[in-house]
């Protein structure tokens, strides 16, 4: 008959080879608690730069069938591959460790000799051990290859119960400290400016409604939409601007419902004027890159939410394995869906969304995560950021060509053509018209209008009789025209331009009247 306490210490060899084997992996390896049973005799860790062992999963429990033992190895794979998943791996390798007093009854060797590939397409590998009481030696080496450390069983002088507690205790207090130090990475500050930033872009989307309606253009120049024409003549705060401003009801509640989501995680993660400095920087970003690379008039929030993507994709080039267990997978599919759009759907500023994306990156780069500097990490996106900037405000003002467009300049010359500011859209129009290897006859146009304001009907005439050789059918070209003929007194030639003006658009009233009042003139003129 076996003494009593020498039976209770045999009994406890199993728990405490489990509980050294989850100090040692969560202690030792680093190594995080994924789940724990209730019981505490199952645990699941995982650490995926382990490639043998990606995902652990130790279970303390008395063996009795192999086809239980089957079960449960095809339950574990099926587990892993929702972590495979969950983790964003090609492939996931699993050690099943079973702690038991004694193995199963009948065969089960054969579970033990090839690991599972589960499901997945052979994406998922359990390698199954079985450590029992019949095989201690056997069971110690086992463990020692798989980790390649050596592991003792209790000192039969010491008290068994007290070294499992110690194990216990140290092991959960490691991984509870460790699972507190990453949730307290989500709390660096309250989304303060995020919210500051949603009314912000409100009021002033209601106040553009008020002075005109947010899609109108005059509107949008006014309040400072980005414009590369007005950009190229000094005013750079356009660069910023736009981040406050939205186009329509439907781009406003876009904006700020991705604001509404993405900006409290990036503040939280960065702290309040981390954020800010992220935001602001993004949006500059954003701004720059629609500058160089998309001439038309544009503004939004959009540049600068691309940067709070950009932010959480540094957090997770730096914490890969927190960022894919919190948030990572969500964060590439909402990112992907938003990129794919802005390149298959016309009218969306999507150079603008890169460039922000890309500037928040940088920003976060340059500010790195709240206790956790990298002083010359930091010095390096600064230096290779603001070079990048510089380089690039460089080449947009050297070649204003390659950043304004026919379209652009068309708007701003009639914006100062609307306030009498004939000269500055006289030289606005010259200028383009000049760098511009083909002629365009809406430039010429409206450049001879301005000419007329400035009292050159000669040179009006001229710009009028080129835009007529472009587009014989432009009927205010013939209306402007005949104006400046009858002008001159040249009532022939004013004739034939208001008849033409009239055959083109007969049913303007303006054409009509111009028209009896050359044939009026040039009567009196005949009769003379």
């Amino acid at each position: 008959m076996i003494d009593q306490k020498v039976g209770e210490k045999l009994s406890l060899i199993e728990e405490y080879l489990f509980w050294r084997t989850a100090h040692f992996l969560i202690v030792g390896k680093g190594y995080r608690v994924i789940q724990i049973s209730r019981d505490q005799g199952e645990i699941w860790l995982e650490r995926t730069e382990n490639r043998e062992a990606q995902v652990v999963r130790l279970l303390c429990y008395n063996l009795d069938w192999s086809n239980w033992l089957q079960k449960d190895i095809e339950m574990v794979a099926v587990n892993g591959e929702r972590m495979r998943k969950k983790f964003v791996r090609r492939k996931l390798s699993i050690i099943n460790l079973y702690f038991t007093a004694y193995p199963p009854v009948d065969d089960y060797e054969h579970l033990l000799t090839d690991p599972l590939t589960g499901p997945g397409n052979g994406k998922i590998q359990v390698k199954t051990t079985v450590l029992d009481r019949t095989s201690q030696t056997e069971a110690l080496k086992r463990l020692e290859s798989i980790w390649g450390e050596p592991f003792n069983l209790p000192d039969e002088s010491g008290n068994p119960e007290i070294e499992i507690e110690q194990l216990k205790s140290q092991a959960l207090s490691k991984a509870s400290a460790r699972s507190k130090a990453e949730n307290e990475m989500f709390k660096s500050g309250k989304p303060l400016f995020t919210y500051f930033l949603i009314a912000a872009q409100i009021l002033l989307f209601l106040l553009m409604e008020l002075k005109g309606g947010s899609t109108n253009t005059s509107t949008l120049i006014k309040f400072g939409a980005k414009f590369n024409p007005l950009i190229l003549e000094g005013e750079w705060w356009r660069f910023f601007s736009p981040v406050l401003l939205h186009i329509g009801a439907l781009h406003l509640f876009m904006n700020s419902l991705a604001l509404y989501y993405l900006g409290p995680m990036v503040e939280r993660i960065y702290g309040n004027f981390r954020f800010l400095f992220i935001y602001i920087l993004a949006g500059f970003a954003g701004s720059l890159a629609s500058f160089l690379f998309s001439p038309s008039l544009s503004a939004g929030a959009s540049g600068a939410i691309f940067g709070c993507f950009g932010a959480l994709l540094y957090f997770g080039s730096v914490f890969p394995r927190l960022f894919f267990r919190s948030m990572g997978m969500n964060i590439l599919i909402v990112l992907a869906i938003n990129l794919l759009f802005g390149f298959t759907v016309p009218g969306i500023d999507n150079a603008g969304h890169i460039g922000g994306l890309l500037g928040g990156f940088a920003a976060a780069g340059i500010v790195h995560l709240p206790k956790k500097r990298k002083f010359a990490l930091q010095v390096l996106f600064i230096i290779v950021t603001f070079s990048s900037i510089y380089g690039l405000l460089q080449y947009g003002y050297s070649d204003s060509a390659a950043v304004v467009d026919e379209k652009s300049v068309l708007l701003l010359a009639q914006e100062y053509i609307q306030t009498e500011e004939n000269n500055k859209a006289f030289n606005l129009l010259d200028d383009f018209e000049k760098k511009e290897q083909s002629e365009s006859a809406d430039i010429l146009f409206l450049l001879s209008y301005t000419e007329i304001k400035r009292g050159n009907l000669g040179n009006a005439a001229e710009h009028l009789e080129t835009v007529l050789e472009l587009k014989p059918n432009f009927h205010e070209a013939h209306y402007n025209l005949a104006l400046v003929y009858l002008e001159q007194k040249n009532f022939r030639q004013a004739l034939i331009h208001s008849e033409n003006a009239l055959k083109i658009s007969p049913e303007k009233s303006d054409y009509q009247s111009l028209n009896k009042k050359i044939s009026s003139y040039l009567q009196s003129a005949e009769q003379e």
